[in-house]
């Protein structure tokens, strides 16, 4: 039987409850246990597929084609797993199931109601997660606590608490400690409102976790304190949690804290310590100085550094794995357009046009992927990056006038890029998209086959528009050749400028599956380029 720990927030959002999550799921994995994980967003939105990146950052796309929440993207990395539809539930994705079997008569006439109706379908989606070989399932429900949106969740799990009994389904809740300069102290009392909020609905957390800012010291006193005012066990049972020099860093400072020994403790589940030494080494040269390598990625959505987490830490990743510091700068397509590429482009060692939607921002990527490309620098385009690179070469190349993709000019004599027949009809935005695992041929001799070392490969997409293949003899002919290719649905995957240092752009979006202990290949190239 799974065990299950549920991670909550309180005071404020953003404090790192992902985090928290995936760096313990590290520790039980060191262990020797098996870890899934899901997390439940209380947003009415089915899923974030047609979020803006500014409400909510990066949409996460597993091997199954469900879009998620970003935090998904944390726990496949930290945790090197592959997630499935089962691992993101939202209110939206919840009520949307039982209205469906509303309209089917499935509840016999009875009247739907918030419990036990929605409580129900929460805590059978979170069993969902459970299989007969996984030990532990690590839950993250979103927000905070008080949330109006969250509390059928929070019952839920509730709930759940009470028929699977303490040993069975842990409580852990991450809460704010936050400094005051003008008092010069750290203040206790936002934590102990936060678990207060917590107990009034009927859930008494096991273990507190408290986030703070680096150099802030959380003593023993502090704690006991903390463990008295929140009904905890004692001070153990009360973890700092302070802000880390590198991510990868968190798991160690959590171990050191004995959060999994209490962890399993309290789920009596009979483990070793974590084996964290080969951890330590990647974190340690992580941490080394090293050549800085300068990198620029040009988006719309730079205001938010979230919108391109999966892309940051990929490149950094590849930086791991050439032994060089990965500097990443996010530039705005705004600033390319009406300043220059040289202006704001100058100096780096490379640049990266990842993924986007919509017309805003296109010409200032096409001006980046001309100036890549006229340069010799080494460019790595992700998904409409790809469809940026074919514009860009087929209108300053091929001398195709106002050639696009029909996306952005449905009307244009020269649609390099275009809608697949079969999405042209739909007008349902959600989840309709080419989603998740495809498989694509590499060519041999190319220098996507070079990072690869491989002629088969698979991966995950999230895009509506594909290269027009009626243009792809000319493209070829003038020096952009199809190095990858979907042979099942003749879908051009990669293309790539075999006379650049690296000028390689994929349909698809790689950063998905990079890990920190073994970067991608077209990533890790793409910064082997940039070294020179």
């Amino acid at each position: 039987m799974s065990k299950f720990i549920v991670v909550t927030g309180g005071v404020v959002s953003s404090l790192g409850k992902g985090i928290t999550a995936a760096s313990l799921g590290r520790l039980l994995i060191n262990r020797g246990l098996k870890v899934a994980v899901q997390k439940l967003d209380p947003y009415i939105n089915v899923d974030p597929g047609t979020m803006s990146p500014y409400q909510h950052g990066e949409v996460f796309v597993t091997d199954d084609g469900t879009e998620t929440d970003l935090d998904i993207g944390h726990y496949e990395r930290f945790l090197n797993i592959s997630c499935d539809k089962n691992c993101n539930y939202t209110s939206g994705k919840i009520y949307s199931k039982i209205i469906q079997k509303e309209r089917a008569g499935e509840y016999l006439g009875r009247t739907i109601q918030v419990v036990p109706h929605v409580t129900n379908e929460i805590k059978e989606s979170i069993k969902s997660v459970a299989k007969p070989d996984i030990d532990v399932v690590i839950v993250e429900i979103g927000g905070t606590v008080g949330d109006i949106e969250g509390l059928a969740f929070l019952e839920a799990v509730r709930e759940l608490r009470m028929e699977l009994g303490a040993s069975n389904l842990l409580f852990l809740h991450v809460a704010l400690l936050p400094y005051l300069e003008a008092a010069k102290e750290v203040k206790t009392k936002p934590a102990q409102n936060s678990v207060k909020e917590l107990t009034r609905l009927g859930i008494q957390p096991d273990i507190l976790v408290c986030r703070t800012n680096k150099g802030i010291v959380v003593d023993d006193e502090m704690k006991e304190k903390l463990a008295m005012f929140c009904n905890l066990r004692g001070k153990e049972w009360v973890i700092h949690n302070t802000d880390a020099s590198c991510l990868y860093e968190v798991p160690l400072l959590l171990q050191k804290e004995g959060l999994d020994t209490i962890v399993c403790k309290q789920l009596k589940l009979k483990t070793k310590r974590a084996n964290m030494i080969n951890w330590k080494k990647m974190v340690s040269h992580i941490e080394k100085k090293k050549r800085e390598i300068n990198v620029a990625v040009v988006g719309k959505y730079t205001a938010v550094a979230d919108a391109y987490i999966s892309v940051t830490e990929a490149l950094k990743h590849a930086g791991l794995a050439n032994d060089v510091d990965v500097r990443v700068t996010l530039v705005s397509t705004d600033d390319v357009k009406e300043k220059g590429a040289m202006q704001m482009l100058a100096g780096y060692s490379g640049i990266v046009v990842p993924g986007g939607f919509g017309t805003r921002g296109i010409e200032g990527k096409i001006e980046a992927a001309k100036y890549a490309r006229e340069n010799n620098i080494p460019y790595l385009g992700l998904c409409l990056g790809m469809q940026i690179a074919v514009i860009e070469f087929a209108r300053n190349v091929l001398k195709m006038e106002g050639a696009t993709s029909s996306e952005f000019d449905p009307e244009t004599k020269f649609n390099v890029i275009d809608i697949m027949e079969e999405q042209k009809n739909i007008t349902n935005k959600g989840g309709t998209m080419r989603l998740g695992l495809y498989p694509c041929e590499l060519k041999e001799g190319t220098k996507a086959y070079e990072a690869y070392q491989t002629k088969h490969i698979e991966e995950r997409h999230r895009h509506r528009y594909e290269f027009n293949n009626k243009f792809k003899a000319d493209f070829e002919r003038a020096g952009m050749i199809a190095s990858g290719i979907n042979t099942k649905q003749d879908l051009v995957e990669i293309v790539e400028i075999p006379a650049n240092k690296f000028y390689v752009a994929s349909q698809f979006h790689p950063e998905f599956k990079s890990r920190p202990y073994l970067s991608h290949p077209l990533f890790k190239a793409f910064i082997s380029a940039c070294k020179d």
